[in-house]
C-alpha cells in the first residue's frame, strides 16, 4: 500500500509538472499557428478532425482501460489485446478512407477529400502503441509516460509551425494529427519494451471486450453530443465560422484537458487497486477532486475576466470574434472539472453500464440546445451548450455518486470551498477594474488584476477555507521535498 502512496503521488507530480510544459507548448503552438495560417485553415482542419475525432473513440475500443482496470492479467490475454486494436485500427482508416467522398460533399469543400484520406493513417499509428501505453500504465510508470507525451507533441507542433513557415497551410494541421500518435507510439515501443505473442484466441477476451466495448459506447455519445455543434456551425456557418469557434474551443479546453489527463490517468490506475477498501478510495477520490476543481475554477474565471485580452495576445486581431465565444464557453469549464472526475470513479468500480446511461440521457439534451442555439450563429450555440451543461451537473453529480464510497455531500463540501474562494476573488477584481477604469495600459492592467486575482484566491483557498496544510504538502511533494506520506496522511 505505501509503494501505491508513493507512486500516485511521484507519477501524480510528474505528470502535473509536465502537463504544465505541454499547456504552454500547446498554447505556444496555438499563438504560433494563428498568426501563419487563415481562419479558413483552420475551418477546413475542423471539417476533417470532426470525423477523425469520432472514429477515434473506437482506437482503442477501451481495450486499454480495460487492461488497467483487471486485477491480473496474463501475457496472452495482453496479445489478444494487442491484435484486436490493431483490427480495429485497419478497419478505422478503411472506413475513414471511405467517408471523404462523403464529407467533401457535406461541406461542399474539395480540399477535404485528401485532408480526410492522409488524416485517416493516424489510426494505424495510435492501434499499435495502445497496450504499450496501457502497460506502462498498469505498471505506473507515469513519468515515462509522462515525457513520451511531451516529446511527442513537441515533435508534432514542431512539424507543423515549420510546414506552416514552408506555405503548406492548412496540411501543417493535419501534420499534427498524424505525426502525434506516430511519434507516441515509437515512444512506448522503445521504452515498454515488450513484443505481442502471435494471434491466437483468448478465453477471457470476451469480457475485456464488453468492458472496453460499453467505455466506448459511452464515450461516442459523449463525443457526439459535445462536439456536434463544429460539424453543424461548419455546414450552416461555413469554414471562417467554425474556424474561428474551433480556436475559441480550442483554448477553453487546452488547460482543462491537460489537468484533468494528468491527474485522471494516475488516479484511475490507483482508484482501480483501492475499490475493496473504502474508506482509502473515498480519501484518494477526494484529494485528486480538489486538485481538479481549485485548478479549473481559476482557469474559468481567467476565461470570463480576460477573454478579450488572451484572443488578442494569443491569436492576434483577425481572431477577435473569439472572445465573445471563449467567454460564453468559460462556464463549461467548471461543468467538465465536476463531472470529468465521476469518470475515473465509475470506471474504477467498474460501473461502466450507469456511465452508459448517463451519457443516454445527456446527449439528446445538448443536441437539443445545440439546433436551439444554431439559427443565432456560433455565439447562439456557445450560449446554449453552456446553459444546458450547467442544468446538467447537479443532478449527473447526484446520479454518479449514488451507492459508492463517494456522497453527495462530499462532492458539494469539496466544490464549495474553491467555488466561494473564486467569488471573493473575482469581486475584489471587478472592483479593481473599476476603479482603475482605462488608466492602464493593456499589459500593466492583467498584471495588475491578475496578481490580485491569485492572491486572493490562494488567500481564500489557504487560510479562510483551511486548505493551506494541503497545498503545501502537494507543493512539497512537487518540489521532491518532502515524503509522500505527508501529502497522503492529508
Amino acid at each position: 500500500m505505501q509503494d501505491l502512496k508513493n507512486k500516485a503521488i511521484r507519477g501524480g507530480s510528474v505528470r502535473l509538472c509536465t502537463q504544465v510544459a505541454m499547456l504552454l507548448m500547446r498554447v505556444g503552438s496555438v499563438a504560433i499557428l494563428a498568426r501563419l495560417l487563415d481562419p479558413t485553415d483552420f475551418g477546413l482542419a475542423n471539417m476533417v478532425t470532426a470525423l477523425t475525432g469520432v472514429l477515434g473513440l473506437f482506437r482503442d475500443f477501451g481495450l486499454s482501460a480495460a487492461m488497467v482496470q483487471r486485477a491480473t492479467i496474463t501475457e496472452e490475454e495482453t496479445s489478444a489485446l494487442f491484435w484486436v486494436n490493431i483490427a480495429v485500427g485497419v478497419v478505422l482508416t478503411v472506413f475513414t478512407m471511405g467517408c471523404a467522398p462523403l464529407v467533401t460533399a457535406f461541406y461542399s469543400q474539395s480540399h477535404v477529400f485528401w485532408l480526410t484520406i492522409v488524416a485517416a493513417t493516424g489510426f494505424i499509428f495510435n492501434a499499435a502503441g495502445v497496450q504499450h501505453s496501457a502497460l506502462l500504465q498498469r505498471q505506473m510508470r507515469f513519468t515515462a509516460l509522462a515525457l513520451i507525451d511531451l516529446c511527442s507533441l513537441i515533435g508534432a507542433n514542431l512539424v507543423a509551425i515549420l510546414m506552416a513557415l514552408a506555405g503548406c497551410g492548412y496540411w501543417a494541421l493535419i501534420a499534427t494529427t498524424v505525426c502525434l500518435p506516430l511519434f507516441g507510439t515509437i515512444g512506448v515501443w522503445c521504452v515498454a519494451r515488450w513484443l505481442p505473442g502471435r494471434p491466437r484466441h483468448c478465453p477471457n477476451l470476451r469480457s475485456l471486450i464488453r468492458f472496453g466495448g460499453t467505455l466506448t459506447l459511452n464515450g461516442l455519445i459523449m463525443y457526439v453530443s459535445a462536439n456536434l455543434e463544429k460539424v453543424l456551425i461548419g455546414r450552416v456557418w461555413g469554414a471562417e465560422a467554425i474556424g474561428v469557434y474551433g480556436r475559441a474551443c480550442q483554448l477553453n479546453k487546452i488547460p482543462i484537458d491537460g489537468l484533468n489527463s494528468a491527474v485522471g490517468q494516475v488516479a484511475f490506475s490507483a482508484l482501480s487497486r483501492l475499490r475493496d477498501d473504502p474508506a482509502r478510495f473515498r480519501s484518494y477520490f477526494l484529494k485528486g477532486y480538489s486538485l481538479v476543481l481549485s485548478s479549473n475554477i481559476l482557469v474559468t474565471i481567467v476565461c470570463v475576466l480576460f477573454a478579450e485580452d488572451i484572443i488578442r495576445i494569443l491569436l492576434g486581431p483577425k481572431w477577435t470574434d473569439a472572445a465573445a465565444i471563449l467567454r460564453l464557453l468559460a462556464p463549461t469549464i467548471l461543468v467538465y472539472a465536476m463531472q470529468s472526475p465521476l469518470g475515473w470513479l465509475l470506471e474504477s468500480l467498474g460501473l461502466v453500464a450507469r456511465g452508459l446511461k448517463m451519457a443516454l440521457v445527456f446527449a439528446p439534451l445538448v443536441i437539443g440546445a445545440i439546433f436551439a442555439g444554431l439559427p443565432f450563429g456560433p455565439q447562439g450555440v456557445a450560449l446554449a451548450y453552456s446553459a444546458m451543461m450547467m442544468l446538467w451537473v447537479v443532478p449527473v453529480v447526484a446520479w454518479a455518486v449514488h451507492g459508492t464510497p463517494i456522497s453527495f455531500r462530499d462532492v458539494m463540501t469539496t466544490f464549495a470551498q474553491p467555488f466561494l474562494s473564486g467569488l471573493v476573488a473575482v469581486g475584489l477584481v471587478l472592483v479593481l477594474r473599476l476603479w482603475l477604469g482605462s488608466s492602464l495600459t493593456i499589459l500593466p492592467r492583467i498584471l495588475l488584476e491578475g496578481t490580485a486575482l491569485l492572491g486572493s484566491y490562494g488567500a481564500m483557498l489557504w487560510y479562510v477555507m483551511g486548505q493551506k496544510t494541503f497545498y503545501l504538502s502537494v507543493l512539497r511533494v512537487l518540489g521532491g521535498r518532502s515524503s509522500v506520506t505527508a501529502l497522503s496522511s492529508q
